[in-house]
């Protein structure tokens, strides 16, 4: 994988008071960010200083850290990967504006309109990311789709329920494997018994995810595809223990 095919670095000293050219100006630090369309609501996926994956955060989590100095921008720009400062990015996000702007999301600042960058690289932080994906709620929603497991349908999750495949009272625990979306109906018709007892059949075998399921959520999105390369790599280059 190509990286560091050009760099571009303005990093102010901590401690200086921030000119008007420095994001922190830029942006009012960070702290007067305005959406622009689903701006705010993209993500962001964060590097460690070695380019492992580490987290997804919020937008403006990620401008805060660029405004501080603590991460650069990572861009995919025929197949390189470019690193950027945020100074740069915001120049950069000129031309975006003018000829690409359907392709990204848009924040406003009290200056000017930026492109919200999908990835950003830590400079002071080398830690390994956390591999085991917590067993909750919203993560079993994500990883089911909002999908009733057993008719198939959609609802929104206040309309599903959790199910255990094997019930409590047959031995069933709080596992990934053992627990699916239901929805309020089917979930009733199965009542205490296991699917088979039911008659009934489960569309998707539960299985534990390898990596956070809202995460591969997003991957099915065209604009997180740059996302890819670096959840595949960390998922194949962790150590086994």
């Amino acid at each position: 994988m190509a990286r560091h095919s050009k760099q571009k670095h303005n990093r102010t000293k901590q401690g200086n008071t921030p000119s008007e050219d420095h994001p922190a100006a830029l942006v009012g630090g960070a702290g007067e960010l305005i959406a622009h369309g689903n701006g705010l609501d993209a993500r962001v996926l964060v590097l460690n200083r070695l380019y492992v994956a580490v987290r997804v955060v919020t937008v403006r989590r990620a401008f805060a850290m660029l405004c501080r100095d603590m991460a650069e921008i990572i861009s995919v720009e025929d197949g390189q990967y470019v690193n950027y400062d945020f100074a740069t990015w915001t120049e950069v996000s000129e031309f975006r504006r003018a000829y690409e702007r359907d392709q990204h999301d848009w924040v406003r600042t009290v200056r000017t309109e930026i492109a919200v960058p999908r990835i950003i690289r830590l400079f002071g932080y080398d830690k390994l990311p956390t591999q085991r994906v917590k067993l909750n709620r919203r993560n079993l929603f994500a990883r089911d789709r909002s999908q009733c497991q057993y008719c198939g349908s959609h609802f929104t999750t206040s309309e599903l329920t959790l199910d255990h495949v094997t019930p409590r009272t047959q031995g069933g625990g709080d596992t990934w494997e053992n627990l699916v979306c239901a929805c309020v109906r089917c979930n009733a018709r199965k009542g205490g018994r296991t699917p088979e007892q039911a008659r009934m059949k489960l569309i998707r075998k539960p299985v534990r995810p390898r990596r956070n399921p809202l995460i591969t959520l997003r991957l099915g999105n065209e604009k997180y595809r740059s996302w890819k390369a670096f959840l595949d790599e960390a998922y194949w280059s962790v150590e086994l223990r």
